[in-house]
């Protein structure tokens, strides 16, 4: 029932008077946070780079909705926590989320779900290339300067699907259908890529195409800046650290232990469990070697760093290769390596906070369109965040905490003759950070 003159029935009174409450109030949003985000894509301007790969087929008399309208208008959705598109079909008529796209809250409506789901079938393979190279851009237009080095975070998530969806697979380890796509980060928890593919391991012969069009992306942008290589074992193979020494990429990728690795070091897990129980501290001991070595299938012997953890549950041994030449084996593998493990929280922001694992359309072009969507929605949370104070609470927090707080604000939006005013709680608890980010969002790099 959509009758808006009907009140909410089940409220309690209070002091003995009723409550009364209808959906009647007119021109009032509950996500005027939304207008920061907006002050965010100005600056990055991800929904025009987007657009801008997409050849539009419709007669340019006849558009009412330009296609990076409509991007803009879908990624705004998703960071306000409105991953289902069927929500556009209200929102398209919510005066904040209109505002944010630069319409008059008494203006026309913003596009329906059914033009959305048009949107993301539009675009074919070329283009999705041309938009992976386009999110390349735009991570290296969010530097002020050209760094000397960056470091890439590679890795793979699990995607469960439940439809006919083109390149689904079974996984027996999750023990369902899905996708496992590879998603890549820089340290600073940037998003640079988002490749959709079949629920399995990638193999070298997968990802050196990946690495290439990658690096050849941001070089031609940053053509003397070195590039390192950080990625778990999965990403150790062969194909992989010829390409990167062939082509003066830095790597440092766990490695799978194996009987030959472990006898580099079967002295030191000894030694090391010895030290453990004769020491009178409890805890665990962490000791580390390095050696060169090298599997059969190797072009060459690599560097590989041992780090062996002996504790309670008994001795921990990892590997890791990597063709740094200088550093001690700890500081590599603690302060280097092991950071990788931020990359998980980037990808829990993208996945979990912005349900980039909503890939149900059929077609596997539009769901690799929505993990560009996704992606342009992590971008303005993580300029957002960005925009904050260095010392403030918010400059860490979560993207859901950032919605709840900042962006699920409610207004009342009066539309006036020369201008619009936006009536905000008098009792919002964040309304000074808030002031202090639109302040602060014009000092984002573009």
């Amino acid at each position: 029932m959509n009758d808006l003159t009907l009140p909410l029935s089940g409220l309690s009174s209070v002091r003995g008077k009723s409550v009364v409450a209808r959906f009647d109030g007119g021109m009032l949003s509950s996500n005027s946070g939304v207008l920061a985000l907006a002050e965010v894509e100005k600056r990055l301007r991800v929904a025009e780079r987007l657009a801008r790969c997409i050849d539009d087929p419709r007669n340019p008399d006849q558009v009412v909705h330009s296609l990076a309208d409509m991007i803009g208008f879908r990624m705004k959705m998703i960071a306000a926590g409105y991953e289902d598109g069927n929500d556009a079909n209200r929102l398209r008529r919510d005066p904040v989320f209109k505002m944010a796209q630069d319409a008059l809250p008494s203006g026309r409506d913003l596009a329906s779900q059914s033009t959305l789901c048009r949107l993301e079938n539009l675009p074919g393979v070329r283009e999705l290339v041309a938009m992976g190279r386009a999110m390349v851009d735009l991570y290296c237009a969010s530097f002020r300067q050209v760094p000397k080095r960056i470091v890439l975070d590679i890795d793979d998530t699990f995607d469960a699907v439940h439809g006919g969806q083109q390149l689904r697979l079974f996984n027996a380890h999750h023990d369902e259908y899905g996708f496992q796509p590879i998603v890549v980060f820089d340290g600073a928890g940037r998003f640079v890529g988002a490749v959709l593919r079949p629920a399995k391991r990638p193999s070298g012969a997968e990802i050196r195409p990946h690495l290439r069009r990658l690096v050849r992306a941001i070089r031609s942008n940053w053509p003397n800046t070195r590039i390192l290589i950080r990625a778990d074992s999965h990403y150790c193979s062969p194909p992989v650290i010829d390409w990167c020494r062939a082509n003066g990429v830095d790597f440092i990728l766990g490695l799978a232990p194996t009987t030959t690795l472990r006898e580099h070091v079967s002295d030191l897990e000894a030694s090391t469990t010895a030290r453990l129980e004769a020491s009178t501290k409890t805890g665990k001991v962490r000791r580390f070697k390095e050696f060169l070595d090298g599997a059969v299938s190797w072009s060459r012997v690599e560097r590989i760093i041992a780090r062996v953890e002996v504790g309670a549950q008994g001795a921990d041994t990892r590997f890791v290769v990597t063709n740094l030449a200088g550093g001690k084996a700890k500081a590599l593998y603690e302060d280097v390596y092991c950071r990788r493990g931020a990359a998980e929280n980037h990808i829990k922001s993208w996945k979990t906070h912005l349900a980039a694992d909503r890939t149900s359309c059929t077609r596997a072009t539009a769901n690799q369109f929505r993990l560009f969507l996704h992606a342009g929605a992590y971008w303005l949370m993580w300029g957002l965040r960005a925009a904050m104070p260095r010392r403030s609470s918010f400059a860490v927090a979560q993207f859901d905490t950032l919605r709840v707080r900042l962006i699920k604000i409610a207004a009342r939006v009066v539309e006036m003759k020369s201008q619009i005013r936006l009536h905000l709680p008098t009792s919002c608890p964040d309304q000074r950070i808030l002031r202090i980010v639109l302040d602060r969002i014009p000092q984002l790099a573009t």
